[in-house]
């Protein structure tokens, strides 16, 4: 066991990672399944998505996950339901305080600070 291996636990912990199946985001979603979280994932892409829970899946991480796009309004209330349902979920990013699935698209949040 290395170093890393013994930073700390996220056993028990859930996460909603928002575009995790590429880049950034991905290596976020490893990471947290990496250190035991129970992680949820979307993409707008459903094949993207299929190849990108495969392959945590091969790597023996339990990752579960669903198409959105977050710019959608609708498309984040129904993400944040189906996921509510099994995990408790905080999303962080920007210093505006109000739920999750009232956030516009980041080319509009940004002109609010």
């Amino acid at each position: 066991m290395g170093l890393a291996d013994n930073r700390w636990s996220l056993k028990g912990m859930s996460a909603l990672v928002t575009g995790g199946t590429k880049g950034i985001g991905y290596a976020i979603v490893e990471e947290l399944a990496k250190l035991g979280a129970r992680v949820h994932t979307c993409s707008r892409n459903e094949a993207e998505l299929n190849g990108c829970l495969k392959a945590l899946e091969d790597k023996g991480f339990v990752v579960c996950g669903s198409v959105c796009d977050a710019s959608s309004k609708a498309q984040r209330e129904k993400l944040m339901e189906s996921v509510s349902s099994v995990f408790n979920v905080n999303n962080v990013g920007t210093a505006i305080w109000k739920p999750a699935i009232e956030y516009e698209s980041s080319k509009n949040v940004y002109k609010h600070l």
